[in-house]
């Protein structure tokens, strides 16, 4: 490619992964990062002799962050190590009653068997439904842009469509293959990888089953920080600039064209700005409404975002056998938890919690006999409906009291104990009302038409991340930012 001068916002996963890619093809890449370390929603904290990732923790797809490193000309391994979890995840009901999902399906069907023999039955055909829907999925919409209208318009785009059924929601899949509430909870709760609800989400994400028990899920020596950090090597080996803790003001265009970025340090000049945040943060923020009409704010409300997250990170001096490296411990009523989130736009009353304990798999991420738990609770996105500044001593008691009852107990002594809100994420990342996978995917139409990765009204602006095709998720998010990356280039040779 000729070489072009590359300013990007934001060093999360699709930031680092676009850099990586384009200046191994030629470019000069600047990444400008708001924040005092790369990573995004990532973050590596630690307290007290403890050890946590606050953020994402489950990583599947490992061959997409292998090409990541494979196609700057290196080893993965040689920069950050993966290892395979069996069993992937534990899954704790409401009566106790668990299931430790596992690529193991004769185990599957037994654990199932247990609470449900007819569900049992039916696994190998989920499963199987499973795999068509992510080999579908991978083949037509995850590897390619959808830049052009022939991208999305044309007879095999349509006949793939209609192969994954776009309007079917995830849960009425579920229901043609399972009936026990335990069962469908379990791969219902896929719909929250993209920050959806199963009951309003498309079918397509029953592929998650065939992701996570056939492809993987995986643990990172060191946390799952060590990717980034892996990353953020590589990228400085390829001549990248990293500049942190430096904020960007205004996106600069003239005639509408890309001229580069103004922050509060200083002004870029750049022939292509990647920007590898929230779509609709960036439009509010960076570019003044009458340079951006096909994204005016009237269009911008419109879109709903996806749910966030309460993330409660605690250090104790005492450890869990019921926990693994992943516990998902389900309510009674785990409809409830989305009408709260989604309709009532309030902390549900009975969250599914879900825990990361790292420790488990590495023990020196915490003192000896000492545990590193990451707690997660489904949120609503931030608005005037719950304010955490107010609802959070007596959100984070119910939590402690409900971990308790599920044996989980004396965490109210924990050594160290820190919490992280919705409002918390929007301020540090600006994402869009703190939602933590920028759009829901709770329609046909979020899930599949996506805002585009290339600006309609600023030539030379472009976009990676959850928001935008092909969606969100750590590994779709870095995807992203090779899929962009490489079509920039291409542009760059013509």
């Amino acid at each position: 490619m000729t070489s072009q001068k590359v300013v990007i916002i934001g060093a999360g996963f699709g930031g680092l992964s676009s850099a990586i890619r384009l200046a191994t093809l030629g470019a000069e890449v600047t990444i400008i990062e708001r924040q005092q370390h790369a990573g995004g929603k990532l973050q590596r904290i630690q307290l007290g002799g403890y050890t946590f990732d606050r953020g994402p923790s489950t990583i599947t797809m490992p061959h997409i962050f292998r090409e990541v490193f494979e196609l700057a000309g290196v080893q993965m391994e040689d920069y950050v190590k993966l290892y395979d979890l069996e069993p992937r995840t534990r899954n704790v009901f409401a009566d106790g009653t668990t299931v430790d999902l596992s690529k193991d399906r004769v185990l599957m069907k037994e654990q199932i068997a247990k609470y449900s023999p007819e569900d049992a039955l039916h696994y190998e055909a989920f499963m199987k439904e499973s795999e068509a829907l992510y080999c579908e999925a991978n083949q037509k919409f995850l590897g390619q842009l959808m830049l052009h209208p022939q991208d999305k318009y044309n007879l095999s785009m349509l006949k793939s469509l209609l192969r994954v059924r776009p309007l079917t929601k995830l849960d009425t899949l579920l229901q043609r293959y399972f009936r026990h509430p335990y069962t469908l909870a379990m791969f219902g709760r896929y719909a929250t990888y993209v920050g959806s609800s199963p009951y309003e989400a498309p079918s397509i994400f029953a592929m998650l089953g065939h992701v996570e028990a056939e492809l993987g899920v995986y643990g990172v020596e060191g946390g799952t920080y060590s990717l980034i950090s892996g990353m953020e090597k590589l990228a400085r080996e390829k001549g990248v600039v990293l500049r942190t803790g430096e904020e960007v003001k205004r996106i600069k265009t003239h005639l509408g064209k890309i001229t580069g970025l103004e922050t509060d340090q200083g002004e870029y000049s750049a022939d292509v700005v990647i920007a590898n945040g929230d779509v609709l943060s960036i439009h509010q923020l960076l570019i003044p409404e009458q340079e951006r009409p096909s994204m005016n704010n009237r269009r911008l409300e419109q879109y709903e975002p996806s749910l966030s997250g309460f993330v409660t990170l605690a250090g104790i001096q005492r450890q869990y056998d019921k926990l693994h490296h992943h516990t998902v411990f389900f309510p009674k009523n785990y409809r409830a938890e989305f009408t709260d989130i989604f309709s009532k736009k309030r902390a549900p009353e009975d969250p599914t919690l879900y825990l990361c304990y790292s420790g488990y798999s590495e023990p020196d991420l915490a003192p000896d006999g000492a545990s590193n738990l990451f707690i997660l609770a489904n949120a609503p996105y931030v608005s005037k409906a719950w304010r955490w500044e107010q609802e959070l001593p007596a959100y984070q008691e119910k939590l402690i009291r409900r971990l308790s009852e599920l044996g989980i107990p004396d965490l109210e002594q924990a050594d160290v104990m820190s919490h992280y809100t919705p409002e918390d994420i929007q301020r540090d990342t600006l994402a869009y009302r703190g939602s933590i996978y920028g759009i829901s995917s709770n329609t046909a139409r979020q899930t599949f038409t996506r805002p585009s990765n290339c600006s309609k009204d600023i030539e030379g602006l472009w976009f990676v991340g959850g928001t935008t095709h092909p969606g969100g998720g750590t590994p779709i998010v870095t995807l992203s930012g090779r899929l962009v990356a490489e079509e920039i280039a291409r542009l760059g040779r013509r």
